[in-house]
Formats: C-alpha cells, sequence, structure tokens
C-alpha cells in the first residue's frame, strides 16, 4: 500500500485525496470557503480534541475503580455497591421533569412509526436498496420468504408457482379487509375500482360498495374510472394498491390487483461505525462521497444481477391525483440519518500536530458539511432529505451525560463553523452503554434542544455489561442474558425515559435488530413486542424484513400504547444495575463450557476473517449450525467480551481457547468454501492477520477500552492492507 500524501494547513495535515474531495466535491456546492472551512477546522479540532481525550481517560479510570471494588468485595452488598458508584460519578442524580424541545423535526422521525434499516453507508448498492426502501412489495415480500409456509403445495421453486401465489394473495386480501374494511363485504369479491366526485367506489359481485371510513382514501393514479394505483392511509402509514389488468398476476386477479405497496422504511440510519471497516482516508472518502450522492440524490451503482447490468439510482418521489383533484407528492425514499463513529476512535485522514485526530470529531464536521447541501436545495427539488432543515446524525457509544454534552457542544461548534441556525444538527443517541441507561433521563436533558432519538442496543449494551463488571464474577452463558432481569428493565427504562421527556409526537424511542434475515415467519411472531412495548420504530436487517415489520404498525397504534403507558411505567435503575453473574458457575459442565466457547469463537472468527482480509464490516455470516446472522461490530464485542469473562475468571484456559479457536477456523474456511476472494486462516494460523485479530480480541479482551473491538480491527485491517 503507497504512503498518503498530505497538505499541511497549519496544526492540520490533511490527506491530500481527502482535501481535494472536500473541496472540489462538497465546499463547492456549499457558501463555504476552502480557507476558512480547513482554519475553523482546526480551531474547532484543537479546542475539542482535549475534551475528548480527557473523557475517554475518565472511562478508563471509572472502570479501574470498579474493577478495584470488586476485587475487594467479592460477595456483593447491592446498596453498598450502588452508593460507591454515586460516590465516584458513575451514576450520577436524576433530574427533574423537563420535555425536550427538539424543532423542526420532519415527520418520519415525530410522528410516524415505522421500521427503520441500519446499513453500511460506504456499501453503494446496500445504501440505495436501504433509501429505496420506503416502498416495498408486500407480494413479494410474501412469496419469497417463509411467512408463506412451503406445504400443500405451495413450494418456492424455480419458476412462478400459482399455488404459492394464491396463498400470497390471500394474505393480501385479509390485510386489506383488516386495514382499509368495507362498508359491506370484503376485498375478496372485489372485481374493480373507480373514482367519482372525491369518492372511492369499490365493486363487489353484489354491487358497489365504500370504504367504511372514507377519509382513508387519498388519492390515485391513471384515470378516475380506470385507477392504476389507489392510496390509503391507516394508522399513519400509507398502502398502495397496484391495479394491473395485463400484468400476470393482476390478470387472473378478479380485481386485476396486481401487488399491494406497503410504505416499509420509514427511516434508515446510514453508518459510518458499526458496520463499515473504514480505517483510513481511502475507505474515509468512500464512505463520505455515497453519503453526499445520497444529500445530492445522485447516487448511483451499476449492478449485474441474472447477467443483465443496470444502474440503480434512488427512487423519485411519488406522484397522485388527490381526490380532490390537486396535485399529491410523497417521499419516494427513506428518511436518512447519519451515524457518525464514536468518540473513542482517531484516524489517519488528518493529523493535528502529528497525531491521528478523533474519528467522530472529522464524522461530524465532514457528514454535516455535506447535509448542508440538502437542506440549502430548493424547497420544490426532488429527492430532498429533509423537508424541515434538519440534519440527523446519530451518536454512538457515548458514556453518560458528560459525553452526551460534549457531543452537543461539538454540533454547536460545527453548526456555527458550517453557518447553519442552531440545532440543525439533530442527535440520536444511542442507549446502549452502562453508564448510559442509568443515567438516560439526564443524557437526554444534555440534548434536550436537538434530542430526535433514543435507542436501545442490546449487543453493545451486554457487551459493556460485561466488561464494566468482568471482575464480579462469571456471566450466565450469552443466550441466557436477554431473558434475565436486567436487560427487560433496561429496555422498559428506554421507553419510560422517552415517554416521561414528551418524545411523543416528537422523537422516536427505538428498538434493536431481528438478527436472521432467513427467518421472517419467527420475526412476524416475536417483533410485534417493540411497538406493544411504545416503541415508534425498530431496527430489521433488509428492505424485504422491513416491509413485513411494517404490518406490525398497522396491527398496532403506537402512539395508543405510548398513551397508556405514559404514566404507567418508570426507570427501574436498581434492577438494571442487578450484574447478571452466575451464582454458582461451578456446575457448568464441560460440555457447557466447550459448547459456549465454540458458538461464541465460531461467530467472531466468522465476522473478523471478512472485516481484515475483505474489509466487509457487516455481513451474514452462518453460526455453528449454518443459520445466517447479521454480525456487525457488536455482535463481535458481546462474543469476544463473554470468552474473555470465562477466561479471565478460570472458566477456561488460554490453551482451550487458541485449541477451539484453531478448530472453528477450520469451521469458518469451511463455510466460506465458496467465495473465490477468501483466504483460510488454517492451517496457517501465524500468517492469517484474520485469526490473529480474532485471538487477540479474546485473549487481550479484558483490557481493551470498554470492551470494543475496532482498536484491533482496525490494527490488523491497516496490516493487512499494507501487506496486500
Amino acid at each position: 500500500m503507497k504512503a498518503r500524501k498530505h497538505v499541511q494547513l497549519g496544526r492540520l495535515a490533511v490527506d491530500s485525496e481527502l482535501y481535494d474531495f472536500v473541496n472540489a466535491q462538497v465546499l463547492s456546492q456549499t457558501d463555504l470557503a476552502p480557507e476558512n472551512f480547513w482554519q475553523d477546522f482546526e480551531s474547532l479540532t484543537s479546542d475539542l480534541a482535549p475534551i475528548n481525550e480527557s473523557l475517554l481517560l475518565t472511562r478508563g479510570a471509572l472502570q479501574q475503580k470498579i474493577d478495584q471494588y470488586h476485587l475487594e468485595n467479592p460477595k456483593l452488598n447491592f446498596e453498598h455497591y450502588k452508593q460507591f458508584l454515586t460516590d465516584i460519578g458513575y451514576l450520577q442524580p436524576t433530574p427533574e421533569d423537563f420535555s425536550i424541545t427538539s424543532e423542526n423535526v420532519d415527520d418520519e422521525v415525530a410522528t410516524i412509526a415505522g421500521p427503520q434499516l441500519v446499513v453500511p453507508v460506504m456499501n453503494a448498492r446496500y445504501a440505495l436498496n436501504a433509501a429505496n426502501a420506503r416502498w416495498g412489495s408486500l407480494y413479494d415480500a410474501l412469496y419469497g420468504t417463509d411467512v408463506i409456509p412451503e406445504t400443500g403445495g405451495a413450494e418456492k421453486g424455480g419458476v412462478y408457482n400459482p399455488v404459492r401465489g394464491e396463498k400470497v394473495v390471500a394474505y393480501g386480501r385479509e390485510l386489506l379487509n383488516s386495514y382499509l374494511p368495507l362498508k359491506n363485504g370484503n376485498y375478496q369479491k372485489v372485481t374493480g375500482f373507480s373514482i367519482d366526485q372525491e369518492q372511492l367506489t369499490i365493486h363487489l359481485t353484489s354491487g358497489p360498495t365504500t370504504l367504511e371510513n372514507p377519509e382513508q382514501f387519498l388519492g390515485y393514479q391513471g384515470k378516475a374510472s380506470q385507477p392504476t394505483d389507489l392510496l390509503f392511509k391507516h394508522n399513519n402509514l400509507h398502502i398502495i394498491i397496484n391495479i394491473d389488468a395485463d400484468h400476470p398476476i393482476g390478470m387472473r386477479d378478479s380485481a386485476h390487483i396486481k401487488d399491494i405497496t406497503l410504505e416499509a422504511a420509514i427511516t434508515t440510519i446510514m453508518d459510518c461505525e458499526d458496520s463499515v471497516a473504514a480505517v483510513d482516508a481511502e475507505d474515509k472518502i468512500q464512505v463520505y462521497k455515497n453519503w453526499l450522492g445520497l444529500m445530492q440524490g445522485n447516487l448511483n451503482q451499476t449492478v449485474v444481477k441474472d447477467r443483465k447490468q443496470f444502474t440503480r439510482e434512488l427512487s423519485p418521489d411519488k406522484h397522485f391525483t388527490a381526490k380532490t383533484g390537486e396535485n399529491l407528492t410523497l417521499p419516494g425514499r427513506s428518511m436518512l440519518f447519519v451515524r457518525n463513529v464514536g468518540h473513542l476512535m482517531t484516524n489517519p485522514a488528518i493529523l493535528l500536530d502529528g497525531k491521528e485526530m478523533p474519528e467522530g470529531i472529522m464524522d461530524a464536521i465532514i457528514t454535516s458539511a455535506i447535509g448542508k447541501i440538502d437542506i440549502e436545495k430548493p424547497e420544490d427539488a426532488e429527492k430532498h432529505n429533509s423537508k424541515k432543515g434538519s440534519i440527523y446524525i446519530v451518536k454512538p457509544k457515548m458514556h453518560g451525560p458528560d459525553e452526551v454534552a460534549f457531543t452537543n457542544t461539538l454540533f454547536d461548534k460545527v453548526e456555527d463553523m458550517l453557518n447553519m441556525p442552531r440545532h440543525t444538527i439533530k442527535m440520536g443517541i444511542m442507549d446502549e452503554e452502562r453508564r448510559t441507561s442509568v443515567n438516560l433521563k439526564a443524557c437526554v436533558k444534555q440534548a434536550k434542544d436537538r434530542v430526535v432519538f433514543i435507542n436501545t442496543g442490546f449487543l453493545d449494551r451486554t457487551g459493556d455489561e460485561i466488561h464494566t463488571s468482568i471482575e464480579a464474577g462469571v456471566f450466565h452463558p450469552k443466550a441466557e442474558l436477554k431473558n434475565l432481569p436486567w436487560i427487560n428493565a433496561y429496555e422498559a427504562s428506554n421507553v419510560a425515559v422517552g415517554l416521561s421527556t414528551g418524545f411523543k409526537g416528537k422523537a422516536q424511542i427505538g428498538k434493536g435488530m431481528w438478527p436472521i434475515p432467513d427467518q421472517m415467519a419467527n420475526m412476524m411472531q416475536s417483533k410485534t413486542t417493540h411497538p406493544k412495548a411504545g416503541a415508534t420504530t425498530a431496527w430489521v436487517p433488509s428492505p424485504t424484513a422491513a416491509t413485513l415489520h411494517a404490518i406490525h404498525y398497522h396491527q398496532i397504534s403506537v402512539p395508543s400504547v405510548q398513551e397508556q403507558l405514559q404514566d404507567k411505567i418508570s426507570s427501574d435503575i436498581d434492577t438494571i444495575l442487578q450484574i447478571p453473574v452466575m451464582a454458582n458457575p461451578s456446575e457448568l459442565t464441560q460440555e457447557q463450557i466447550t459448547k459456549e466457547l465454540e458458538n461464541n469463537a465460531q461467530g467472531i472468527l466468522g465476522y473478523v476473517v471478512r472485516w481484515v482480509d475483505q474489509g466487509v464490516g457487516c455481513s451474514k455470516v452462518p453460526d455453528i449450525n449454518n443459520v445466517g446472522l447479521m454480525e456487525d461490530r457488536a455482535t463481535c464485542r458481546i462474543s469476544s467480551q463473554h470468552i474473555a469473562n470465562w477466561l479471565h475468571q478460570g472458566i477456561c484456559s488460554e490453551q482451550q481457547v487458541l485449541a477451539i479457536m484453531k478448530k472453528m477456523a477450520i469451521v469458518v474456511d469451511q463455510q466460506n468454501a465458496d467465495d473465490a476472494s477468501y483466504q483460510n486462516m488454517a492451517p496457517d494460523y501465524d500468517e492469517s492477520y484474520a485469526f490473529k485479530a480474532a485471538v487477540e480480541l479474546v485473549i487481550e479482551g479484558a483490557k481493551q477500552p470498554s470492551g470494543y473491538t475496532e482498536p484491533v480491527l482496525h490494527k490488523y485491517r491497516l496490516l493487512k492492507k499494507a501487506a496486500s
């Protein structure tokens, strides 16, 4: 890998290609002069980098005190422990009641409840697919997944199966009956539709009827006497009935309905963090280029599928004739957040006084400068992201109120630097670190004028739980952790804090990912828990999953749930602080230990080998049972910290762990045998950067800052790139 050139700008040394990209492709589209921009960049970074470093030192100092406490108090007295956390400033006073005051928040965030996607912005194809997932085909989602069982002759097969197709249509008809009920009859008897004098008439075999609630009908495409698309609304989400008598499906249908389109991924997080492998200037430029393309509306990608080449672009807005005869336009794309990097990592793309600068500061400045291009578009321009003039940044991995306050200050300074009104930048707070969970209300208060999002993250949250209390004892097997009281209290507290601080109708309360993309039937059974808990959004692993998960928001009115919960739930900090360690770890059998280690090791290796060798930050990785699971750095963090805890507590030995890692490396190699670009880890383990990274994550896991995987992964990815 060739050495990168830098441009010296005062105390800054900026990678020359990044410098040229920002000047030529970003600043040229704004009112920002390059000379002033880079001077302000230096000033902001000079002011805030030392504070960033100080916050990280505080993390380390608190961890040392907690480690020492557990060593000195092997038998935990909870009240004593809680007082200790208060004394050291880990647990802070709960503030008096307040309400957030965030303004100019788009409806997709403030008032519409629906699915959310999270995708690596570094991958243009994934980014485009997610942005375009605002609308999804119900028929495709049903036909291609296990929601429709492959029984009774309904197998998927290689060609269209009419038996399966009939079951898909039947499912769709029942959905319409439930959410767009007719005054008389049902959709199974519909033969056509027409619009006359602002009224929708539904023609049945027995005669005409109307909707039970005519206000649900909003507009149409095509002719009033023969519409091609009918637009409806239920629970604040849109449904489109697509009609085409010449379509292979429509021609078989009594009403010529060819499909039902659901409003699906209302919002999407374009991720610069957990799901990407961006370790240097070359990678960061790709991240920023794709974000720029999304904000400009011109991102595209050439795709080859079934030997055919085509260009994938951002979907245009959808235009209808309202039932009143006026034009009606709906956004064709998901409303986009960008998730910046947290406070921990630095990046060699820009140096300050010869040292790598905090990557989170760099992200805040550059992604906001790119976001400025979107909010300054003419009001009537196509492919707007925010109609309210806001830039939405999710800030991950913040530890406690002081770190949220720092991010708020960072955003203040970025707004001043970019000549934007105060609170243009909105903040999404990831409630995924223990010190944030137990102080969440105080965290929200620090960002009350710009916060638009709080979201739980079981994987990172559990990784931090393990690392924080690594000296407290042996943690339960990983699968058991999600069923213990602390995690349920944490999930409930997130909603309680959101409701008590005025999120209803103003901001998102979110829940985490469904991790198994091939098990949609299970998702449909399980993921109702999120809207039932009062969450306005929850993460799904694919556009197809978003289309299916949207059904849950038709089944459940989240505003109604929130109304019922408003004064009935509260934060149970004492339960959240219960450390999920085993009472009798000696009861673990050797078979149980081996199975747990193998499962964790396989997941770590399957993810790390793609991260280090191929630069893939998020992918569907087969587990030990060959079930594909969505893996990113959060899943790697919990698995590596779990082994590190058992190793540190003497449940297993370093030799045992190493032997299992080598055994599972062979399994992972076999699982990737069909990938021509894959490089085996076995048998030359000492030559594999990926294998060495995976081992270091575990063996040195107790020493990693907050148990994060980034420092090790970045180190070995850089070595791999240099060697290549």
